[in-house]
Protein backbone atom coordinates (compact mmCIF):
# COMPACT_ATOMS: atom_id res chain seq x y z
CA UNK A 1 0.00 0.00 0.00
CA UNK A 2 0.91 3.38 -0.83
CA UNK A 3 2.11 6.29 1.38
CA UNK A 4 -0.81 8.08 -0.51
CA UNK A 5 -3.17 5.12 0.50
CA UNK A 6 -2.62 5.27 3.70
CA UNK A 7 -3.04 8.95 4.24
CA UNK A 8 -6.30 8.44 2.57
CA UNK A 9 -7.38 5.70 4.96
CA UNK A 10 -6.16 7.35 8.00
CA UNK A 11 -8.07 10.94 6.88
CA UNK A 12 -11.53 8.94 6.43
CA UNK A 13 -11.44 7.01 9.62
CA UNK A 14 -10.98 10.65 11.28
CA UNK A 15 -13.84 11.88 9.22
CA UNK A 16 -15.74 9.03 10.28
CA UNK A 17 -14.89 9.08 13.66
CA UNK A 18 -18.76 9.11 15.62
CA UNK A 19 -17.10 11.32 18.61
CA UNK A 20 -15.48 14.72 19.19
CA UNK A 21 -11.42 14.22 19.09
CA UNK A 22 -8.78 16.82 20.23
CA UNK A 23 -6.33 17.78 18.34
CA UNK A 24 -3.31 15.76 19.69
CA UNK A 25 -5.62 12.75 19.33
CA UNK A 26 -5.61 13.12 15.14
CA UNK A 27 -2.03 14.25 14.77
CA UNK A 28 -0.88 10.89 16.80
CA UNK A 29 -3.28 8.99 14.14
CA UNK A 30 -1.65 10.67 11.58
CA UNK A 31 1.50 10.05 12.62
CA UNK A 32 4.31 11.47 10.34
CA UNK A 33 1.75 12.73 7.90
CA UNK A 34 1.23 15.20 10.17
CA UNK A 35 3.92 17.67 9.40
CA UNK A 36 3.12 17.52 5.82
CA UNK A 37 -0.14 18.51 6.65
CA UNK A 38 0.47 21.12 8.58
CA UNK A 39 2.52 22.87 6.47
CA UNK A 40 0.56 22.15 3.23
CA UNK A 41 -2.41 23.91 4.98
CA UNK A 42 -0.27 26.70 6.43
CA UNK A 43 1.58 27.45 3.46
CA UNK A 44 -1.45 27.91 1.11
CA UNK A 45 -2.51 31.65 2.61
CA UNK A 46 0.74 32.59 1.96
CA UNK A 47 0.79 31.79 -2.28
CA UNK A 48 0.10 35.13 -2.95
CA UNK A 49 2.08 37.83 -5.07
CA UNK A 50 1.71 40.39 -2.29
CA UNK A 51 3.54 40.77 0.53
CA UNK A 52 1.34 39.78 3.84
CA UNK A 53 3.45 41.90 6.67
CA UNK A 54 4.37 40.61 10.16
CA UNK A 55 1.97 37.69 9.53
CA UNK A 56 4.98 35.96 7.02
CA UNK A 57 8.06 36.50 9.83
CA UNK A 58 4.91 34.62 12.15
CA UNK A 59 4.40 31.95 9.76
CA UNK A 60 7.79 31.63 8.67
CA UNK A 61 9.10 30.85 11.85
CA UNK A 62 6.31 27.91 12.10
CA UNK A 63 7.78 26.06 9.29
CA UNK A 64 11.12 26.32 10.37
CA UNK A 65 9.82 25.22 14.18
CA UNK A 66 8.02 21.74 11.66
CA UNK A 67 11.88 21.47 10.36
CA UNK A 68 13.68 21.15 13.32
CA UNK A 69 11.39 19.21 14.90
CA UNK A 70 11.53 16.71 11.82
CA UNK A 71 15.61 17.11 12.15
CA UNK A 72 15.12 16.07 15.39
CA UNK A 73 12.99 12.58 14.73
CA UNK A 74 10.11 13.50 16.36
CA UNK A 75 7.11 11.42 15.36
CA UNK A 76 4.44 13.90 15.66
CA UNK A 77 4.35 17.64 15.56
CA UNK A 78 4.95 19.11 18.98
CA UNK A 79 2.32 21.67 19.45
CA UNK A 80 1.57 23.93 22.71
CA UNK A 81 -0.84 21.73 25.16
CA UNK A 82 -3.76 24.32 24.56
CA UNK A 83 -3.71 23.50 21.13
CA UNK A 84 -3.12 19.69 21.24
CA UNK A 85 -6.21 19.68 24.21
CA UNK A 86 -8.56 21.66 21.79
CA UNK A 87 -11.25 19.45 20.64
CA UNK A 88 -13.39 19.61 17.65
CA UNK A 89 -16.92 18.06 17.14
CA UNK A 90 -17.16 15.78 14.39
CA UNK A 91 -18.43 17.58 11.54
CA UNK A 92 -15.45 19.63 12.32
CA UNK A 93 -12.97 17.26 10.90
CA UNK A 94 -15.34 16.15 8.16
CA UNK A 95 -14.73 19.85 6.93
CA UNK A 96 -11.18 19.64 7.55
CA UNK A 97 -10.26 16.38 6.45
CA UNK A 98 -12.55 16.53 3.22
CA UNK A 99 -10.19 19.91 2.05
CA UNK A 100 -7.11 17.39 2.81
CA UNK A 101 -8.17 14.79 0.86
CA UNK A 102 -9.08 17.30 -1.84
CA UNK A 103 -5.67 18.92 -2.15
CA UNK A 104 -4.07 15.01 -1.90
CA UNK A 105 -6.53 13.36 -4.86
CA UNK A 106 -5.51 16.23 -6.86
CA UNK A 107 -1.56 16.28 -6.47
CA UNK A 108 -2.17 12.51 -7.06
CA UNK A 109 -2.67 13.36 -10.77
CA UNK A 110 0.78 14.82 -11.16
CA UNK A 111 2.73 12.62 -8.43
CA UNK A 112 4.53 9.46 -8.04
CA UNK A 113 6.27 7.12 -6.91
CA UNK A 114 10.20 8.11 -7.81
CA UNK A 115 13.60 8.66 -5.85
CA UNK A 116 12.38 7.08 -3.28
CA UNK A 117 15.50 8.03 -1.41
CA UNK A 118 15.02 11.39 -0.90
CA UNK A 119 11.55 10.90 0.76
CA UNK A 120 12.21 8.14 2.61
CA UNK A 121 14.93 6.69 5.73
CA UNK A 122 16.73 9.31 7.64
CA UNK A 123 17.78 11.19 4.32
CA UNK A 124 14.32 11.69 3.79
CA UNK A 125 13.50 13.27 7.29
CA UNK A 126 16.16 15.82 6.55
CA UNK A 127 15.56 16.68 3.12
CA UNK A 128 11.51 17.64 4.47
CA UNK A 129 12.71 18.96 7.56
CA UNK A 130 16.05 21.49 5.86
CA UNK A 131 12.94 22.19 3.04
CA UNK A 132 10.95 23.35 6.07
CA UNK A 133 13.46 24.78 7.72
CA UNK A 134 15.30 26.86 5.03
CA UNK A 135 11.86 28.09 3.57
CA UNK A 136 10.38 29.25 6.63
CA UNK A 137 13.28 31.59 7.16
CA UNK A 138 13.09 32.79 3.91
CA UNK A 139 9.84 33.38 4.12
CA UNK A 140 9.97 34.93 7.56
CA UNK A 141 12.32 37.90 5.84
CA UNK A 142 10.51 41.33 6.83
CA UNK A 143 10.83 42.71 3.01
CA UNK A 144 7.50 44.44 3.27
CA UNK A 145 7.22 45.82 -0.32
CA UNK A 146 9.16 42.89 -2.55
CA UNK A 147 6.11 41.34 -4.60
CA UNK A 148 6.24 37.43 -4.45
CA UNK A 149 8.70 36.96 -1.14
CA UNK A 150 6.27 34.88 0.25
CA UNK A 151 5.41 32.76 -2.46
CA UNK A 152 8.71 31.72 -3.98
CA UNK A 153 9.47 30.04 -0.70
CA UNK A 154 5.91 28.88 -0.20
CA UNK A 155 6.34 27.06 -3.90
CA UNK A 156 9.20 25.25 -2.21
CA UNK A 157 6.79 24.26 0.94
CA UNK A 158 3.92 23.11 -0.79
CA UNK A 159 6.41 20.73 -3.64
CA UNK A 160 8.09 19.69 -0.21
CA UNK A 161 4.86 18.54 1.74
CA UNK A 162 3.34 17.11 -1.99
CA UNK A 163 6.80 15.07 -2.17
CA UNK A 164 4.93 13.30 0.96
CA UNK A 165 2.31 11.91 -0.08
CA UNK A 166 3.12 9.95 -2.76
CA UNK A 167 6.95 9.33 -1.76
CA UNK A 168 7.62 11.34 -4.50
CA UNK A 169 11.73 12.71 -4.52
CA UNK A 170 11.58 14.78 -7.42
CA UNK A 171 9.01 17.00 -6.21
CA UNK A 172 12.00 17.25 -3.05
CA UNK A 173 14.28 18.66 -6.04
CA UNK A 174 11.84 21.01 -6.93
CA UNK A 175 11.57 22.61 -3.64
CA UNK A 176 15.44 23.05 -3.82
CA UNK A 177 15.06 24.78 -7.06
CA UNK A 178 12.68 27.14 -5.16
CA UNK A 179 15.08 27.74 -2.27
CA UNK A 180 17.52 28.21 -4.71
CA UNK A 181 15.72 30.17 -6.85
CA UNK A 182 14.10 32.40 -3.68
CA UNK A 183 17.70 33.24 -2.80
CA UNK A 184 18.88 34.16 -6.27
CA UNK A 185 15.37 36.60 -6.18
CA UNK A 186 16.08 38.26 -2.86
CA UNK A 187 20.25 38.70 -3.82
CA UNK A 188 19.45 40.82 -6.60
CA UNK A 189 16.71 42.55 -4.50
CA UNK A 190 19.32 43.40 -2.33
CA UNK A 191 21.66 44.07 -5.22
CA UNK A 192 19.36 46.53 -6.92
CA UNK A 193 19.14 48.56 -3.22
CA UNK A 194 22.75 48.83 -3.29
CA UNK A 195 23.23 50.02 -7.08
CA UNK A 196 20.67 52.93 -6.14
CA UNK A 197 21.77 53.63 -2.83
CA UNK A 198 25.84 53.88 -4.49
CA UNK A 199 24.16 55.93 -7.49
CA UNK A 200 22.34 58.24 -4.93
CA UNK A 201 25.59 58.73 -2.95
CA UNK A 202 27.61 59.88 -5.98
CA UNK A 203 25.09 62.52 -7.20
CA UNK A 204 24.41 63.80 -3.27
CA UNK A 205 26.69 66.54 -3.84
CA UNK A 206 25.69 68.23 -6.36
CA UNK A 207 22.14 67.71 -4.21
CA UNK A 208 23.99 69.84 -1.43
CA UNK A 209 25.47 72.29 -3.82
CA UNK A 210 22.20 72.55 -5.17
CA UNK A 211 20.61 74.11 -1.78
CA UNK A 212 23.48 76.01 -0.42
Amino acid sequence: MSSYDQLILILKSISESTKASTIGAVLKKLNHFGFSLIALLLVLPFMQPIPVGPISVIGGMTFAALGLQLLKQQKIPVLPKKILNISLQQHHWQKITQVCMFIIKVSKKITRPRLKNLVSSGLGLKCEGFILIAGGLLMAIPFGVLPLNNFFPGLAILFGALAQFEQDGLFILISFFWLIFSVFYFALFFLGIYLLGSEGINYLPEWLAHWT
